[in-house]
């Protein structure tokens, strides 16, 4: 083993020693430096920073660690797999003014993404088609602009966002980072592994946990601190009362960040979570130049390409979306408001849904979608 790996080595250790947070990690750096002086020093030395129980833990050979800590500089050294920790220069600088950064940052894809400007997108797993649409254009029209789109991987408005960022095209644009709550060898959900691979081969996934990490519930929290400390602010696109992407939007006002929300329907339950976070003081956001002129981001978006191809509709299918309105309804609303018989109205709406104009819904329910 060459130096640089007995170094890295030592760093593996300190992560991978039961007990021994984050908190307690970075004590010890503070107090003895790099890892390998901690792991060098005295059991009395230890004993003055930290449990005396938890010292004597830091000095044992322990043989799995140690084949845990092998199969890891393994991954580390094929390509386009990498490892950061806080000594490291290309570590991110943004997470080093964070309240809990991590000591270790597993990356798969191009590790100096975590280094350039970013913007958060987070929301609902459960998300509605419009709020897929809108992740999927504010992601692209900010990347078509040079800003890197962090988010988690999730279903959803997470993965809406990535495939958004993936889709911008041109010199400048920017890219997509994944952060994820298992190792940074597993992928989950795994009907994200397509997706995940895209981006590991033009953006990044990151993870702090060790490899062979499942997906834990208690992981996903900790996950959002880094999609939060990553970017220099995070817009919620959909989410409910108590969704998760509350706690991200949440960790990114207490780290400085700004917070953006797309409001909605006052009937829909997807938008509770957006409308509380504006009644908080996050910025109302309507198109992705909201989300730029607060940043004081230099850069104009594009409007979106009108699809050529896309059929023109006649007058019965505009004025049936024109009925619709944009909240989400049934047949028999549809029925009273048109005068349609339900059998013509559902023709009519599997057309438009074929095209893209109509989502079908839970509850035989129907929304109108718009491209923003």
């Amino acid at each position: 083993m060459n130096d640089a790996d007995a170094g890295l080595a030592s760093w593996i250790r300190l992560t991978l020693i039961p007990g021994v947070g984050g908190e307690t990690r970075r004590l010890l750096l503070k107090t003895f430096g790099l890892p390998e002086a901690i792991f060098s020093a005295s059991v009395g030395a230890l004993r003055g920073v930290i449990d005396p129980a938890l010292a004597e833990r830091l000095l044992l050979q322990d043989a799995a660690i140690a084949a845990e800590i092998d199969v890891t500089l393994k991954w580390a050294a094929e390509p386009g797999n990498s490892i950061l920790t806080l000594a490291d220069g290309a570590y991110p600088q943004a997470l080093l003014t964070s309240a809990d950064p991590p000591v270790l940052l597993y990356v798969k894809g191009c590790a100096e993404l975590l280094n350039r400007p970013g913007v958060a997108i987070v929301g609902s797993r459960n998300a509605t088609p419009q709020g897929i649409a809108n992740a999927e254009a504010f992601a692209a029209s900010l990347a078509g602009v040079g800003l890197t789109i962090v988010s988690g991987l999730a279903l959803g408005i997470d993965a809406a966002a990535h495939r958004g960022a993936l889709s911008a095209a041109g010199d400048g644009a920017g890219s997509t980072i994944a952060v994820i709550g298992t190792g940074a060898d597993r992928i989950y959900p795994a009907r994200n592994r397509g997706l995940a691979r895209s981006i590991a081969m033009r953006g990044a996934i990151v993870s702090e946990f060790p490899l062979n990490t499942p997906a834990l519930a208690a992981n996903f929290p900790r996950r959002n601190r880094l999609i939060a400390g990553l970017a220099l602010g995070c817009l919620v696109v959909e989410a409910a009362a108590r969704s998760g992407s509350l706690i991200t939007a949440r960790l990114a006002a207490e780290a400085g960040r700004e917070v953006f929300a797309i409001p909605g329907s006052i009937h829909s339950p997807l938008a509770k979570g957006c409308h509380q976070l504006i009644k908080q003081g996050a910025k109302l956001v309507e198109s992705a130049q909201d989300v730029l002129e607060e940043l004081g981001w230099h850069g104009m978006v594009t409007a979106p390409t009108l699809d050529v191809d896309a059929p023109a509709l006649d007058a019965a299918a505009a004025g049936l979306l024109a009925l619709m309105g944009h909240d989400p309804c049934d047949i028999d609303t549809l029925t009273a408001r048109s005068g349609l018989t339900p059998e013509a109205l559902v023709a009519m709406l599997l057309q438009l849904e074929l095209q893209g104009h109509v989502a079908h819904l839970p509850g035989g329910r129907y929304q109108r979608i718009q491209r923003i």
